[in-house]
């Protein structure tokens, strides 16, 4: 399930906007200012955010800015301002396109599928090999090496290890982690996160270092360079 973040003031148009993806089966937040808005994107992972340039706080424009310094979530700038101005400066920002505002529905989930269609073609393209100081991770082969040695790990151990390794800096909520490594709709409980995180941790760790998975108190887990 594609997970969708919308950053904009304007509520009414949150809601239909949000009621629409979920029926598309898309998984949708909202955030209704640039603080909380960049607060979101930076915290959680998405697989893209509709984002208005006319925001309390801090705007649209500066939002984008901010968000890719640290990250490559795709943006798709929803605005009533449609001067070239405007655009080339959400543009040069970093969204990956603009839609001005009013917008027909279906206008804007063709953009969003050729946005998905384009990430998907560079995914593919991506090299499968992970690398995270000596540890080394082949996603295809499905192998973890330290040091050159092959570190013997269940399924769920490593797709857990995958996500840390793919997200390097990035803190992970236990929430997160269950959606990533056991489903969306998995019934099982968060602590089970931390009982995979002390297994993975006594694999992977070497003993009297600092473990390479680090706890962030009341947050989760982040696997920090």
């Amino acid at each position: 399930m594609k997970r969708i973040l919308i950053i904009d003031d304007e509520k009414s148009l949150v809601r239909f906007i949000q009621l629409e993806l979920e029926h598309e089966h898309y998984f949708v937040k909202a955030a209704y200012d640039g603080n909380s808005g960049l607060q979101a994107a930076l915290s959680e992972d998405w697989d893209l955010i509709l984002l208005d340039i006319m925001l309390p706080k801090i705007n649209g424009v500066e939002v984008c800015r901010k968000l890719r310094e640290l990250k490559n979530t795709p943006v798709i700038m929803l605005t009533a301002r449609d001067g070239l101005e405007d655009r080339v400066s959400g543009l040069d920002s970093g969204a990956d396109d603009y839609i001005a505002k009013p917008f027909d529905i279906e206008e804007l989930l063709a953009r969003m599928r050729a946005i998905f269609r384009r990430m998907d073609l560079k995914q593919g393209q991506d090299h499968t090999i992970l690398t995270f100081k000596d540890m080394t991770v082949d996603l295809d082969a499905r192998i973890a090496t330290r040091k050159g040695k092959v570190i013997e790990l269940t399924k769920r151990e490593f797709d857990l290890l995958a996500v840390f390794m793919k997200h390097p800096n990035l803190v992970q909520t236990r929430d997160m982690l269950l959606d990533m490594v056991w489903g969306f709709d998995s019934q099982v409980e968060t602590n089970v996160v931390d009982v995979y995180v002390r297994y993975l941790r006594n694999k992977i760790d070497t003993p009297g270092e600092e473990s390479f998975i680090q706890t962030i108190r009341g947050m989760g887990y982040v696997m920090r360079s």
